[in-house]
């Protein structure tokens, strides 16, 4: 009996033996009553552990395969395993909001390209894995508490993370008004459960976040997009009887703008004026490289409208899935119900692991290293546009975070045609239209600097120079 092991294939050793002698045994090549090598001898010939074979040996068992007769050995039953079938056609259907376009699933998982400028993704290579794993080791080697917890999140560290916010961005909240969700996605979607009903209209800046946008639509709001200009959200186009109001105020998305004082000061005014909430999505706000820090509109309401949304996808890693939701004491409570509905809570070694990369100052400390390395190639990116780009692209101003926009010129091909044209040459960048709301954006590229490196800006700018 010949069986064929490659290693490193998808499955494992044990599922190698497991399906070769399942297919043997289906199609009589191994008929019933022959008996099969003892475990010890089988592992022998494969050269593999005696616990490998067993474990496939057990799996034939449990499905009723092979059985063990005293004095002979291992045998095949002749059993067999009936097909699965088919499915009859479902009369389910889903609701007609889950089968639109705007709700699909991007490609998540593209091969990276010789020079990525992804938007969204922090430099993975600068992460310190080490210090990471090592506090999750601890975590899983030491942590005896395995039930059910609040589903707000662990108090220490919801206390770390109203202590980070208090010195890194200004933002005065205690720990019983934070929530830890799955990412800012999850923060949206408990805004949302807490706060509108179906019908309800929510405001989001025009481009925008999609996912926000689409968060709130599956939850049966009115979605309309509003205008931004180099100020930001244009307060005074916010429809009337607007519930919600979704900003990225600090580093506006995806055009990396500021919003102004002065529209910050409009949009709390138009807010207590209209009765309405403000969702502030503050993220990859902690990379600042020019200027006073800006403060977030949490911080300065005086009426407790602002739910404040955070994450550390951007920050450290997007694998880590952890984000938070601050927000005003009178909402507390329902949203940390919401979250106990959505999914009774964020995992607790993950949870423990990450209080002590901020209560040790690990956070603080990649953070800074952080921005001196987005500020350099900030400053590369956009003196390398203005500098070789003239009349093609215009940059958009901007001061921080880990992307920046650049505005085609009249007369430009599409950005999604020039960005096509991009990646066939293995430059993989993003279109400022895509992100629109009311329609497509305006036409430009969106440039990630996280997933590059310093010294592969230059050669990924002349490889779109020659091609647009």
């Amino acid at each position: 009996m010949d069986l064929h092991l490659h290693l490193g294939e998808e499955g494992g050793l044990a599922e190698q033996i497991y399906a070769q002698l399942h297919e043997r045994i289906s199609t009589d090549a191994l008929p019933a009553g022959t008996v099969l090598p003892s475990s010890r001898e089988l592992a022998a010939r494969l050269s593999v552990s005696r616990a490998t074979v067993v474990a496939a040996y057990e799996r034939l068992a449990a499905h009723g395969l092979i059985r063990s007769r005293a004095g002979i050995g291992t045998v095949v039953t002749g059993q067999r395993i009936p097909a699965p079938a088919a499915p009859a056609a479902s009369p389910l259907r889903p609701r007609a909001i889950w089968s639109a376009e705007h709700l699909a699933v991007p490609d998540l998982t593209a091969p990276a390209t010789e020079f990525d400028f992804t938007v969204g993704v922090p430099a993975r290579t600068r992460f310190p894995f080490a210090r990471w794993r090592a506090l999750l080791n601890d975590q899983l080697r030491t942590r005896t508490d395995v039930n059910y917890a609040d589903p707000a999140g662990s108090a220490r560290l919801r206390d770390a993370l109203a202590r980070h916010l208090v010195v890194s961005r200004g933002v005065r909240i205690a720990s019983e008004q934070l929530v830890i969700t799955t990412g800012a996605q999850q923060a949206f979607d408990i805004a949302a459960r807490v706060l509108l009903e179906p019908g309800d209209t929510v405001a989001v800046e025009d481009p925008g976040y999609l996912p926000a946008y689409r968060g709130f639509l599956a939850h049966g709001a009115r979605v309309v997009g509003v205008p931004v200009d180099s100020e930001g959200l244009v307060a005074d186009r916010i429809p009337a009887g607007t519930r919600m109001v979704y900003v990225t105020p600090s580093h506006q998305f995806p055009l990396g703008m500021p919003m102004s004082e002065s529209r910050r000061t409009a949009l709390l005014a138009w807010a207590a004026r209209n009765d309405a909430a403000i969702v502030e999505d503050d993220y990859d706000s902690e990379f600042r490289f020019t200027g006073r820090p800006l403060t977030p509109l949490q911080a300065t309401d005086t009426e407790g409208r602002v739910l404040y949304v955070g994450s550390f996808s951007k920050t450290l890693l997007p694998a880590l899935r952890v984000g938070f939701l601050g927000v005003p004491a009178t909402l507390g409570e329902a949203a940390r119900r919401a979250k106990f509905v959505a999914d009774y809570g964020t995992g607790g070694h993950l949870q423990a692991a990450l209080a002590a990369f901020i209560e040790d100052g690990d956070l603080a400390r990649h953070i800074r290293r952080m921005r001196r390395s987005y500020e350099r190639r900030h400053h590369l990116l956009i003196g390398t546009l203005r500098e070789h780009f003239a009349g093609v692209l215009e940059p958009i101003e901007s001061s921080g975070g880990t992307h920046m926009a650049a505005l085609l010129t009249p007369g430009q091909p599409p950005d999604t045609i020039l960005a096509a044209r991009a990646l066939a040459e293995g430059v993989n960048l993003g279109t400022i239209s895509r992100w629109g709301i009311e329609g497509p954006g305006p036409s430009g590229f969106v440039f990630g600097y996280g997933a590059i490196s310093t010294d592969q800006i230059p050669d990924g700018l002349a490889t779109l120079r020659r091609v647009i």
